[in-house]
């Protein structure tokens, strides 16, 4: 769907939202016909904290959205541009091709008992040399990057010998939702950590003083 720009967003709701299940869930926007300055992006609209706690639970829905919820969530699908909510995104633009990869396959060579490289005896293969299945290995690269780029430093300065089967390359997509809205949240100071213990610990003590005596 990517690959044909069909995808105008897709929207994370929050858990707990249906019957059967309490997993996160998304919802996708289709379209053949996008507007001129949707094509050839997609939007990602983290959703994950419109709602509200129901009055009663059915199952595992124990949340759903408001009506203020469903309209904030129509605006900034509307709005069609990046924001924010106390300092976290909550709406993101990215063009198709972030979210593809090209899986190549690298390749090896075979050796005899002496070590010498098996080379092909017939055919296209004839004086190649050939690929050891057991040390195959797969690697994916960013359609925005060059294979060879890649290759060269990803892969050659580990195996010097190694060559790319360029018939066995794919192209996939994938969309790691939740880590384009992962904000980092610093640890909090030893200082502050070591002052909480020692709080703790001091009224540990005077538990136990108190049961001693």
């Amino acid at each position: 769907m990517l690959e044909n720009d069909l995808v105008e967003a897709i929207i994370g709701l929050p858990t707990d939202m249906f019957y059967n299940t309490g997993i996160s869930t998304y919802i996708w926007i289709l379209s053949n016909r996008k507007p001129a300055e949707r094509k050839g992006k997609v939007q990602l609209i983290d959703a994950s904290s419109f709602w509200q706690k129901m009055r009663k639970s059915l199952g595992s829905k124990r949340k759903e959205l408001s009506p203020e919820h469903i309209t904030e969530i129509t605006r900034l699908f509307g709005n069609f541009e990046e924001a924010e909510n106390d300092g976290k995104p909550i709406s993101r633009l990215f063009c198709n091709e972030e979210f593809g990869y090209r899986t190549i396959t690298v390749e090896r060579p075979l050796q005899d008992e002496a070590g010498n490289v098996v080379l092909g005896q017939r055919g296209k293969a004839k004086d190649q040399p050939q690929a050891d299945s057991s040390l195959r290995d797969t690697e994916n690269v960013p359609l925005s990057e060059d294979v060879q780029t890649y290759f060269d430093r990803e892969v050659l300065p580990h195996v010097s010998d190694a060559w790319i089967d360029h018939e066995k390359t794919k192209v996939g997509y994938e969309i790691p939702f939740n880590r384009h809205f992962y904000v980092f949240t610093p640890p909090r100071a030893l200082d502050v950590i070591d002052a909480e213990l020692k709080q703790v610990t001091d009224r540990i003590l005077a538990m136990i003083g108190g049961l001693s005596g």
